[in-house]
């Protein structure tokens, strides 16, 4: 951490230690009100309630639902609480004023509720651009609910209050007087980090930028009138891209470093707050490839209310399902293919492992027989209709009308009233029930199938013989280690549309003498001392468990939720399974989606497109390209895009437009990888004052792992150890890439993996080879 980012970071904490203290003084206000609240109406129990006590209950109930609010809304908001900081300039706002009126209209004046006169203050900078004076500017932090101090002056804006509009719709094009939009990151009330959007060409010079706004400064103040054009035409089309109808489909596309994900997650930013009401209510989903991608997102995307985004990793879709490990590329293919639906299909219809396959019985003083084959012929006649999991009544009703038929008895409407009578609460067929007709989870279903026979009967010929061994192997896999892989999400998903949610058991009737268990006893009018804010507990029974099996089955799959808007990143990388996954969560839903083909690690792109478009349905499309590489430097770059034009010859290639005059490095792992990569690490750490990743396939990443607690100066926390398909979407200041041609040889997507791989450092990158030479010839 510099000493700028430390002392900028300083600066919010000290703001924020403010804040929380106002919190703790609201928290006494409200229990004071409570407190005021009890002592009103006091009525004892047996008189009689007049106006003026009635009145006094009245007082009483409004101050104490008033305090509970409150005590509520600060007990619930305390983590994240201030999330942003507006740094404004008012002389730009009555400038934007003074230009609107001159034109006769009100468009870049727009929220400027401070828009006074015309006067301008501040003076040039030499370059035309006017610098603001202090005495100009305003801070406005916004958070989750608003803080005043003893004076009454905010000390944090609600982030729905119109003053806090211009959080959300700020922009380059049209900044509404903002100079400097800052993310806050905290844990608690600690501030952890922060991020600066830069809102004007040059900031004046005593204001820090950090982040990607610090990138852009840097560009502009160190390329001139060139750059200066450059980073305005980028901001001005990403405006374009965030203020798009929220209507159809908006298609965000472009090379690496593009900006294509921040763009995409103001634009969900923006859309919240632009039509609240139907955004906060219906939900915005977005889908990333990985948990580490999310965790990361999370600064750029703050926070806007309970439930108005949710934040996914495909290995997450499903609440009751994490899953981070990867199958390999050749089980993959098979998983994520759209081939596989006819075989989850037969699994969900088809006979239960263990399920007895002969029911004999005697119902009504007759014996009833029936074989497999009638059994099988019921369950597929009650399946062509009805879910599984809801069909146990159906089904044992049509093995009831089975049972008749298989007696032969003809003319007897009386006898097979009595005997479908018997039936319904016969005890033997209730048993029989239980196990040929259990309550299934879909994830149950998927986990049959790590019988290789199972699945050669189940696909019919879809799948070869090799195939059939490989995906049974990987669902063996699961059951072994406790774990789902990525991929198994979309199944299960396809799965539990067909099987239906699990029903709970009814619970039984007590006998009148039976003893009672009083697991509650406010029913009875008996109040428990309970203590007060107890924090919830988090379900943590599918990690306590030794059993794989109990892991991967840990918690319940509901139905899906369905959104108002789905945003997707890295869609080159979804497979058509999984764009029937999201597709089915955006039913009704308008779409912001993300990707290059270029980097894509799914193998068919024509057959995820087909999906893609199934997802959509008939919506309007708009299309938005990004260009310009402002994150990699152009040395950086330039390799990389050697490298995928081997094989991608058409990839869109954007222009990277920072020099640096370093250019990659290449070596070799020697016969001591560690040895030679630790080397490599500790030379960039040394070369820059952030982040440092080694990207590295999985045949080394045991014996480099670590190098994550490599401590540099005495600061730790600088180095990641991660896979390829991991760093999507994600930067690091340098890196260190292990082993190109093994990270093609495992990786879905081959050459385009590595692609993403080589575009993930913005200064300094060193690849080392297990062979160099060959290398650098394939290149």
């Amino acid at each position: 951490m510099t000493d700028d980012v430390a002392s900028e970071i300083a600066v919010e904490q000290a703001h924020v230690d403010r804040v929380h203290e106002e919190l703790e003084k609201a928290g006494h206000r409200a229990d004071v009100v409570q407190a005021e609240g009890l002592a009103r109406g006091h009525i004892a129990k047996s008189a009689e309630v007049g106006m003026e006590e009635a009145a006094g209950l009245f007082e009483r109930d409004a101050l104490m639902f008033h305090a509970a609010k409150r005590r509520t809304a600060l007990d619930t908001q305390y983590e994240g609480l201030v999330f942003g900081r507006l740094d404004l300039d008012h002389a730009m706002l009555r400038e934007a004023a003074a230009r609107a009126n001159g034109h006769g209209g009100s468009g870049g004046a727009a929220g400027t509720e401070d828009a006074g006169g015309t006067d301008d203050a501040g003076g040039a900078n030499g370059s035309g651009e006017r610098q603001a004076r202090p005495d100009d500017r305003e801070v406005r932090y916004i958070g989750r609910l608003g803080v005043r101090d003893d004076d009454y002056e905010p000390l944090v804006i609600d982030w729905r209050a119109p003053a806090a509009s211009a959080f959300y719709r700020a922009t380059p094009a049209q900044p509404m007087g903002v100079l400097r939009r800052r993310v806050l990151r905290s844990r608690g009330a600690t501030v952890i980090g922060i991020e600066d959007d830069l809102m004007v060409p040059e900031p004046p010079d005593d204001l820090v930028i950090v982040g990607d706004g610090a990138l852009m400064a840097a560009l502009t103040r160190t390329r001139g009138e060139r750059m200066r054009d450059i980073v305005a035409t980028i901001q001005a089309h990403q405006d374009e891209a965030i203020r798009a109808s929220a209507r159809g489909v908006t298609e965000i596309t472009g090379g690496p470093g593009t900006g294509k994900t921040v763009v995409a997650l103001h634009r969900a930013a923006y859309l919240l707050y632009s039509e609240r009401r139907r955004f906060e209510s219906g939900g915005i989903l977005v889908v990333g490839p990985s948990g580490a991608y999310t965790a990361y997102i999370e600064r750029v995307l703050p926070s806007l209310g309970e439930d108005s985004v949710t934040l996914r990793a495909l290995g997450d879709v499903i609440d009751a399902m994490h899953a981070e490990r990867l199958d390999p590329p050749e089980v993959a293919r098979l998983k994520g293919s759209t081939r596989i639906r006819p075989l989850l299909s037969a699994a969900a219809r088809g006979r239960v492992p263990g399920a007895p396959t002969e029911l004999r019985v005697m119902v009504a003083g007759r014996a009833v027989r029936l074989e497999a084959r009638a059994l099988d012929r019921v369950r597929s006649q009650v399946l062509r209709q009805h879910q599984r999991n809801a069909a146990t009544a159906v089904a044992q009703a049509a093995l009831g009308e089975a049972a008749w038929a298989s007696l032969g008895v003809t003319g007897e409407r009386d006898a097979k009233a009595e005997f479908i009578d018997k039936w319904e609460d016969h005890l033997d067929v209730e048993s029989f029930m239980e196990q040929w007709w259990p309550q299934v989870d879909p994830r149950e279903v998927l986990l049959w199938l790590a019988d290789p026979e199972l699945v050669r009967r189940h696909a019919r010929g879809a799948f070869s013989p090799a195939d059939a061994e490989l995906l049974a192997g990987s669902f063996t896999t699961a059951l072994e280690t406790g774990t789902w892989s990525v991929a198994d999400v979309a199944l299960v998903d396809d799965l539990a549309g067909r099987v239906g949610p699990v029903k709970e058991k009814e619970a039984e009737e007590r006998g009148f003498y039976e003893i009672e268990e009083f697991d509650d006893l406010t029913q009875y009018g008996v109040t428990e001392v309970q203590p007060v804010n107890r924090p919830e507990r988090e379900d943590t029974s599918h990690t306590r468990s030794a059993d794989p099996r109990e892991r991967l089955l840990a918690g319940r799959i509901g139905k899906p939720d369905d959104y108002a808007h789905v945003l997707v990143d890295e869609a080159q990388d979804l497979s058509p399974m999984q764009w029937r996954m999201i597709g089915l969560r955006g039913r009704t839903a308008s779409w912001t989606v993300v990707g290059d083909a270029a980097q894509a690690s799914w193998p068919d792109p024509d057959e995820a497109t087909t999906a893609r478009e199934e997802a959509y349905g008939r919506q309007v499309r708009q299309l938005f390209h990004m260009d310009t590489n402002y994150r990699n430097a152009r040395e950086i770059f330039d390799y990389a895009a050697e490298v995928v034009r081997r094989e991608v010859p058409d990839a869109d290639i954007p222009q990277a437009v920072r020099e640096t005059g370093i250019h990659p490095v290449e070596g070799s792992l020697g016969e001591d990888p560690m040895g030679s990569v630790r080397e490599a690490v500790l030379h960039l750490l040394g070369e820059v004052d952030g982040s440092v990743a080694v990207i590295t396939p999985s045949s080394y990443a045991a014996r480099l792992a670590p190098l994550s607690e490599l401590a540099h100066d005495g600061v730790d926390g600088r180095v990641q150890v991660v896979d390829p398909m991991s760093t999507k979407g994600l930067e690091y200041d340098a890196t260190v890439v292990v082993d190109p041609r093994e990270i093609v040889r495992e990786s879905p997507g081959g050459v385009r993996v590595l692609y993403v791989a080589l575009t993930r450092a913005a200064h300094r990158m060193t690849v080392l080879s297990a062979q160099e030479q060959e290398f650098a010839r394939a290149r």
